[in-house]
C-alpha cells in the first residue's frame, strides 16, 4: 500500500512526512519548489499485534507496512491561483500511489508565507483537485482522439470491439470531468473501473484531506464531499516534534501538554486503511506473530496466496478463529475446545482481525 503526500508548498506535507515516518526530511520555506520524492516503509501500529505476540513469545514479530511518498515538485504562482504546474514526472510520481494524503494549509505564520499570498484552505483545495482533472481530461481526449481514428479503420480489427468499449467508457467519463467532477465520484461498473485502471486517473485516487492546523489547533468547518474521500487534521509541526523525540517519557509528557490523547502517526494510518477498504488478518506461532494486508472481503484463498503462492496453488482448508474469540478462550487449544476454531474452503470471506492457519498440500 502506497499513498503519495500532496500539497501546495508550505502546506506542511514534509512535516506530515516526518510525522508519520519519523524522519527528518528539510522542511524549510520553499523547500518543495524543486522536483523530489522522499519514501519511507513504516509499521502500521496494531495493538492486536502486540497482544499476540505477548501470548505467542515468537521470534519475530511483523506488522503490516505502509508506504508513504513526499511529492514536492508542485508550484503555485503567488499571484494567480491558476497556475499550477504540473511536469510530466510529477503526474508520474502522483500516479504511482494507491491513495493521495492531500495536505491544505489552515495556520497563519508570518515566517513561512503561503505562495498565494494568503491562507485560504477551500481555495487551496479546489485548485489542486482542478489540475488533478484537468491532467485526467487531458489523457481522456488523447486517448479518444487515438481511438477515434482507430476505429475509423472498421470491424476487421481484431481489436475492435474492445476499443469501442474503451472508447464509450472514455466518452461518458469526459462530460463529468470537464465539469470538474473527480473521476472518483462516477458510478462506474465492475468492467469499466477495470478497462480504466491502466490510465492511472489522478482523480480517481482515494483522497485523504489533510488540515494542517499549525500549533494553535484551531479546526475550521471544511466540507469535502466526494465519494471515497475523508477530511482528518493535524497539528503539524508539534507532532512532528514529538515523533521525533527518542524518550518516551518526553513524548508523554509534551503530549499531556498539548492535551494529545494520541499521536496521527495511528489515526491517519487507520484512516488510509479505511479510505482504500484494506484490513489486517494474522498469522501467528513460534517462529513469527504477523499481520497481513489485505482488500476487505478478501476470501481465504485470496489471504493464502497473499501469503505465499504455493499456499494458494495448492489449498486445502483455511483454519480460522476471530481475534476476539481468541482473546476471549485465552489460547488456541481453548477456543478450538469452545468451538471458536472453523474449518473454511477457498471462498470463505476473511474478516479484519481473523488469525488463520492455511493447510495445502503441493
Amino acid at each position: 500500500m502506497r499513498i503519495g503526500i500532496i500539497g501546495l508548498p508550505n502546506s506542511g506535507k514534509t512535516t506530515l512526512f516526518n510525522v508519520l515516518t519519523g524522519g527528518h526530511a528539510p522542511t524549510t520555506a520553499y523547500a518543495g519548489g524543486a522536483f523530489q520524492v522522499h519514501t519511507a516503509v513504516v509499521p502500521v501500529p496494531d495493538n492486536r499485534v502486540d497482544t499476540l505476540s505477548k501470548m505467542y513469545q515468537p521470534k519475530k514479530t511483523t506488522y503490516a507496512r505502509v508506504e508513504y511518498a513526499d511529492i514536492a515538485g508542485l508550484s503555485g504562482a503567488e499571484s494567480d491561483a491558476r497556475d499550477v504546474a504540473m511536469s510530466g514526472e510529477l503526474i508520474n510520481a502522483i500516479s504511482n500511489n494507491d491513495a493521495l494524503l492531500h495536505v491544505v494549509r489552515v495556520f497563519e505564520d508570518e515566517t513561512v508565507p503561503h505562495p498565494l499570498g494568503g491562507v485560504n484552505p477551500a481555495r487551496d483545495i479546489a485548485m489542486l483537485d482542478t489540475e488533478l482533472s484537468l491532467t485526467d481530461l487531458s489523457k481522456i481526449e488523447n486517448r479518444l482522439e487515438r481511438l477515434e481514428g482507430s476505429l475509423k479503420k472498421g470491424r476487421a480489427l481484431p481489436t475492435f470491439e474492445e476499443e469501442q468499449k474503451e472508447f464509450e467508457t472514455l466518452s461518458r467519463l469526459r462530460p463529468h470531468v470537464e465539469r470538474g467532477q473527480p473521476i472518483r465520484d462516477v458510478e462506474l461498473t465492475p468492467d469499466e473501473e477495470k478497462r480504466l485502471r491502466g490510465f492511472q486517473f489522478l482523480s480517481a485516487k482515494p483522497v485523504l484531506l489533510v488540515l494542517n492546523l499549525g500549533d494553535e489547533g484551531k479546526e475550521p468547518s471544511v466540507e469535502y464531499p466526494h465519494q471515497k474521500s475523508a477530511i482528518t487534521s493535524i497539528r503539524g509541526r508539534l507532532e512532528m516534534d514529538i515523533a521525533q523525540l527518542d524518550n518516551d517519557d518526553d513524548r508523554a509528557m509534551f503530549m499531556a501538554e498539548y492535551d494529545l490523547t494520541e499521536l496521527s502517526v495511528e489515526r491517519i494510518i487507520r484512516q488510509s486503511y479505511d479510505l482504500l477498504g484494506r484490513m489486517s488478518f494474522f498469522t501467528v506461532g513460534d517462529d513469527e506473530v504477523r499481520a497481513w494486508e489485505i482488500h476487505r472481503g478478501a476470501t481465504a484463498i485470496e489471504c493464502a496466496g497473499a501469503i505465499h503462492s504455493d499456499l494458494a496453488r495448492g489449498f486445502i482448508r483455511a483454519e480460522v478463529v476471530s481475534y476476539d474469540d481468541l482473546m476471549a478462550a485465552g489460547s488456541n487449544p481453548a477456543a478450538k475446545a469452545h468451538g471458536k476454531v472453523r474449518l473454511e474452503g477457498r471462498d470463505h470471506l476473511i474478516q479484519d482481525g481473523d488469525i488463520i492457519v492455511v493447510r495445502f498440500h503441493v
